[in-house]
């Protein structure tokens, strides 16, 4: 079997595909030996990274069903297997097989190999993204760290499975807002790899992908955007213009694209890519779904409402039932339909969504995750916007805090969140304690951003409006 992972040998693991087809179809269930669930895997890895998750997980089975048959549960093969196939769920989405297989495997492999076997230290980097998947942060973070300590010890600083950990760590880094320290090790990682792997090496475009994403989160569209440009090319160029991961640097430099506030260029690629990702990938694949979720979020940015809530409604439909009700991004789906509707003025039926999502976003993702406090500052606003204000100011004044716990007082976001307190206190005539929060924030702005930032210039503006009120 020529190497899967190898871009270069595709063409010929695409024209070997129909005899391993016709092989999978001959051979009778419970047939196991090792050229048949050898072929399988790697043919089911080929598949899975090509974004055919329905047929690779099927393979995947197989092989770990004949691997279980011949060599028993504890064999170094039946544990590859059984990672694969934890894998294909999480590929899929699917959490809830993904993360209880991940644990078993790991505590196996532990037990078998050692805690410093390669195939270990995989097993655990897979749980630890798996966690990060859910949105357990808490868990996910500390198992990274130790798997990239790890990893360096056992394997070398330059070893590939290295610089998956350390690209696999900065990426929760930037989950957990933290991307102070993301940035950073991202950047270290992409110019390791570059010099190990080379520029056109999949892992290298990956992490080049990634590293433009945070310079977009930290609002450094002047960096992102040529680079997700870049990014975009060498993809089409090195993997294909239908490559699971092509098409996410196509959806990325969208998005990257309304953030500039380009939507005349983000709407036309976000089309383009929610069409071939529904060709590629299917109608049901996670990508798929979050391509028209950030469709629907354009129309919504573009005033486009009537087009923006059908396409909301239909993929937060698709992800509970795809995904499930407590999935991350079915979370997302429901805090952008109810910010739609409370952007259209139906307060009515936004307020019930945020707060059910904000319920289960405490509970699935605890009380100071990024998504939570994003999800608490928008029903502030809507019940100050209902006339709901003790309610408002009191979600605003404990935001303030869990902000200024996970990011640091004088973080951007914290600073902003102080400034939605005033908000909602003008809003609801307290305008001597919006004075108070604004003289105390203005400063800060000013100390931490500069006088010149946009921030800053807001508060400062609203400091001078609520004196003249």
């Amino acid at each position: 079997m020529p190497d899967v992972d190898d871009p270069g040998q595709w063409s010929q693991v695409r024209l070997l595909l129909p005899s391993v087809e016709a092989y999978a179809r001959h051979t009778e269930p419970g047939v196991a030996n090792d050229v048949f669930s050898g072929v399988i895997d790697r043919a089911a890895t080929f598949l899975q990274n090509q974004g055919a998750l329905g047929q690779a997980t099927g393979w995947f089975e197989r092989a770990l069903a004949a691997r279980e048959q011949l060599h028993g549960v504890d064999h170094p093969d039946t544990l590859t297997s059984r990672n694969n196939l934890a894998s294909a769920y999480l590929s899929a989405g699917d959490l809830g097989r993904a993360i209880p297989l991940f644990e078993q495997t790991l505590a196996d492999n532990e037990r078998v190999l050692g805690a410093d076997h390669p195939n270990t230290l995989t097993s655990r980097n897979n749980l630890a993204g798996a966690y990060a998947s859910a949105g357990d942060l808490g868990r996910a973070i500390p198992l990274y760290e130790r798997t990239l300590s790890d990893r360096e010890r056992v394997l070398g600083a330059d070893h590939p499975h290295t610089l998956t950990s350390r690209n696999s760590l900065a990426g929760a880094y930037e989950s957990a807002g933290d991307l102070g320290r993301a940035i950073p090790l991202y950047e270290a990682t992409l110019a390791d790899q570059e010099r190990v792997l080379g520029v056109d090496h999949p892992d290298t475009l990956t992490s080049r992908n990634n590293l433009a994403g945070a310079y977009e989160s930290s609002g450094d569209l002047g960096r992102a955007i040529p680079l997700y440009e870049a990014t975009l090319a060498d993809c089409e160029r090195v993997l294909g213009v239908d490559h699971p991961n092509t098409l996410s640097s196509r959806n990325n430099l969208a998005y990257a694209y309304q953030s500039a506030g380009d939507l005349g260029r983000a709407i036309p690629v976000y089309e383009a890519t929610l069409a071939d990702r529904e060709r590629v990938l299917g109608a049901d694949h996670p990508d798929t779904l979050t391509s028209r979720n950030n469709l629907a979020y354009a129309y919504g940015s573009a005033g486009e409402r009537a087009r923006a809530i059908p396409v909301y409604e239909a993929t937060l439909a698709d992800r509970e039932r795809v995904l499930g009700a407590d999935h991350p991004d079915t979370l997302s789906s429901r805090n952008n339909l109810a910010t739609t509707h409370a952007s259209a003025g139906h307060l009515g039926r936004a307020i019930p969504l945020y707060e059910a999502t904000l319920a289960d976003r405490e509970r699935v993702l605890g009380v100071n995750h990024p998504d939570t406090l994003f999800s608490r500052e928008n029903l502030a606003l809507a019940y100050s916007g209902a006339g709901r204000h003790r309610e408002a100011v009191a979600l605003a004044v404990l935001n303030r805090l869990e902000s200024a716990r996970l990011y640091g007082a004088d973080d951007r976001r914290t600073l902003d969140r102080i400034d939605t307190d005033a908000l909602v206190r003008l809003a609801a005539g307290d305008r001597a304690a919006a004075v108070a929060v604004l003289e105390d924030l203005l400063p800060r702005c000013e100390r931490a951003l500069g006088p010149d930032d946009a921030l800053t210039s807001m508060v400062r503006n609203r400091l001078a409006e609520a004196h003249d009120a």
